[in-house]
């Protein structure tokens, strides 16, 4: 019974990290590009964290004999979807912002 309450808090702190990682990684403003790195690889190692703990619990979770394996549980495979696509959002949107001007400033 406990697990059976533990699996939506777990899958919710999940999904919160992974929100904050994506805020934090495009919604916030910020002229050091590093800075953003570091910090958004370091939101980056708590949601993984947060993944595997939340993937543990499910796969603790399931009734068979060998269980299921940890890459195939719910969390860890939001985890991987959600980190690939903000990863490659990220790259382009690092490029887009260092190689294209979208605005033309016609006030000579």
């Amino acid at each position: 019974m406990l697990i059976e309450l533990a699996k939506p808090v777990a899958f919710i702190l999940c999904i919160v990290s992974l929100y904050a990682l994506f805020i934090h990684a495009f919604l916030l403003p910020t002229d050091d590009m590093h800075q953003k790195i570091y910090d958004c690889l370091t939101l980056l190692m708590l949601a993984a964290g947060t993944s595997l703990m939340s993937g543990l619990v499910f796969q603790r979770a399931t009734n068979g004999p060998r269980g299921t394996q940890l890459l195939a549980t719910l969390p860890v495979r939001l985890f991987c979807w959600a980190s690939s696509i903000m990863l490659v959002l990220f790259l382009v949107s690092w490029y887009l912002e260092s190689h294209c001007v979208f605005y033309r400033d016609v006030n000579f």
